[in-house]
Order: C-alpha cells, then sequence, then structure tokens
C-alpha cells in the first residue's frame, strides 16, 4: 500500500502543481474509494496532505516567478479565517451532505473553466513566446546600431546630417520584454482594491477547504481568472501560495478532533512533494488554453468519482 500511496501522491502532486490545486480535489474520493476511510476522515486527511503539497509547489512558483505573492497572500489569509468553520459544518454534516457539495461546487468550476478556455485564444504560447523573444532581439539590435550611429557622428557636423542622424535613434527605446512568465507577473498590478478582492475570494474558498476537505484552489482558480483577471499561468502559482496558508487552520482543527488518517496522509505527502515541484516546472511549457482546459477536465474526473462513490456504484 505504501507504494501505491506513493504514486498516488506522485500524480497528484503533479497536478497540483500545474494547476493550482492543493490536491485535495482528488485526494477526497480517493481517501474514499481506495483507503476505505469515512467522509469525516477524507476532508481531515485530504487537508493534512494539502499543506506540504502546496508548500512545494509554491516555493518553486515563487523560484519561477509564476505567481503574485501579494495575491497569494491576501486571498490565503482571508482563507485562514473561514476554514475553521467550515470544519465545524463538516462535523455537524452527514456524509451526503459534504460529498454532494463538493461535487456541486467542483462541477460549477469546471463549467467556469471550460468557458474560459473556450474564450482563450488558440494561439500556442511557446510559438507565441519565442515569435516576440526573437523579434525583440531583432528590435534591440537595431536600436542599438542607430544608437551608436548617432554617437558616432562629429558635433560640428551640418545641422541638416546631425538630424538625420538623430532622428531614427529617438524613436528606439529600450529593448522590448519578450512575454516571459516574469514580465507577465509584473504586469498584474495589485492595488487596494485587488487585494480587497483576493481577500474576498479566499473567505469563499476557506470555508469550502474546511468543509469538503480540499485546499479550495477548485474555487480559487477560476474565481481569480474571472474576477481578478489575472491568467492561468500566473493563477496557478498564485493559488498554491493562498492554499499553502488556508489549509493550516483547518488541519489544526481537524487534528484537534482526531480525524486525520497520518499514515496515509504522510505517506501520499511522500510523493505529492516531489510531485507538485515538478508540476509548477511545467507551466511555462503548456499553453494558456489548454492549461484552462487541463484544469476544466481534472475537475469533472473529481466530480465523477465523488458522484460514482456516493451512489454506491464503486466501493
Amino acid at each position: 500500500m505504501a507504494a501505491v500511496s506513493l504514486v498516488v501522491g506522485l500524480a497528484v502532486g503533479v497536478l497540483a502543481g500545474l494547476l493550482g490545486v492543493g490536491g485535495g480535489t482528488l485526494l477526497v474520493p480517493i481517501f474514499k474509494l481506495g483507503y476505505a476511510m469515512d467522509s469525516i476522515m477524507c476532508t481531515a486527511t485530504s487537508l493534512f496532505t494539502i499543506i506540504p503539497t502546496s508548500v512545494s509547489g509554491a516555493l518553486s512558483h515563487l523560484r519561477n516567478k509564476t505567481c503574485i505573492p501579494r495575491l497569494g497572500l491576501a486571498a490565503g489569509l482571508g482563507g485562514a479565517v473561514t476554514s475553521p468553520l467550515g470544519v465545524w459544518l463538516a462535523t455537524q454534516s452527514p456524509d451526503w451532505a459534504i460529498m454532494g457539495a463538493a461535487a456541486l461546487i467542483i462541477v460549477y468550476s469546471a463549467t467556469t473553466m471550460f468557458r474560459k478556455a473556450l474564450a482563450a485564444p488558440k494561439v500556442p504560447w511557446r510559438k507565441k513566446h519565442f515569435a516576440a523573444q526573437s523579434a525583440g532581439e531583432q528590435a534591440g539590435a537595431v536600436g542599438d546600431a542607430v544608437a551608436a550611429a548617432a554617437a558616432s557622428v562629429p558635433s560640428d557636423a551640418d545641422a541638416p546630417s546631425a538630424s538625420a542622424a538623430a532622428e531614427p535613434a529617438s524613436p528606439a527605446p529600450a529593448r522590448p520584454l519578450a512575454p516571459s512568465l516574469a514580465a507577465e507577473k509584473d504586469a498584474a498590478t495589485v492595488g487596494p482594491r485587488e487585494l480587497a478582492i483576493g481577500v474576498a475570494i479566499g473567505l469563499v474558498a476557506g470555508l469550502a477547504s474546511g468543509y469538503v476537505g480540499v485546499g479550495g484552489g477548485f474555487i480559487m482558480v477560476p474565481m481569480m481568472i474571472s474576477i481578478a483577471h489575472i491568467s492561468m499561468r500566473v493563477t496557478s502559482g498564485t493559488s498554491l501560495i493562498a492554499v499553502m496558508i488556508l489549509a493550516v487552520p483547518g488541519t489544526i482543527a481537524q487534528a484537534l478532533l482526531g480525524n486525520i488518517n497520518w499514515i496515509a496522509g504522510i505517506a501520499v505527502a511522500c510523493g505529492s512533494i516531489p510531485g507538485a515541484a515538478l508540476g509548477a516546472r511545467l507551466v511555462p511549457r503548456v499553453p494558456e488554453r489548454q492549461l484552462r482546459f487541463l484544469f476544466a477536465g481534472f475537475l469533472v474526473v473529481a466530480a465523477l468519482m465523488l458522484v460514482v462513490n456516493q451512489l454506491g456504484l464503486w466501493g
């Protein structure tokens, strides 16, 4: 069973790092179907496993500059406030209510992401990136050459000649930046309004996180794209920063209630930690449109697993 847990953790970790979810969306049905846990233990163990998974993925995103740290912190702090409330509500709810709520929320998020994916441009990002980078280098080289030519003109040259030499140099700005992930992150201006939106997103995600035992990324990612208007490529890392924070209070509450299966959680985390780091490194290689479709498909699979289990069709 240990080997299976490692493989499960690795797969969940890759998806977590790539898509910006803590992995609980898959871990809850996996623990329910494969480990024969009751619903409250599934949510508790999933919430615990999310912490090391999201920490690993978030650190990798920070190194790769594929996140907006301030927005992630705002959402995480908001979620940390409501996560314990979600845990308390879960202890007062029957199994079918917890699983049903998880399935409904996941389906809603998947529908939102499918719409966003269909609206995304079809141009492959890698092709666009290298084309723009090449164009930027060529423009920069031309600008440098023109500036050098202008500087070499003698100061006592006649006025028309100096004007002709200097005229092309004036519109040559600094070398244009390629649409790198770092530039995309910097372009996302985060002011008080955006931080307030982040906190509001976190409040909703934290409640869902504590109630259904997931990191909240399955709600935060669609909301950050729809409301905060940031790209999927930057949303993944930003969401993981928030997940890393908001899962802590809920995990502490579940631990105090004795609901966590520590052996299963640690075994899965041993695979999810390297998996999340790997998934985060894959983000620059996947086009924006494909990332959104992948996220939506991931949510549909998770929802189907929950419904199948609740109907008693498996296990």
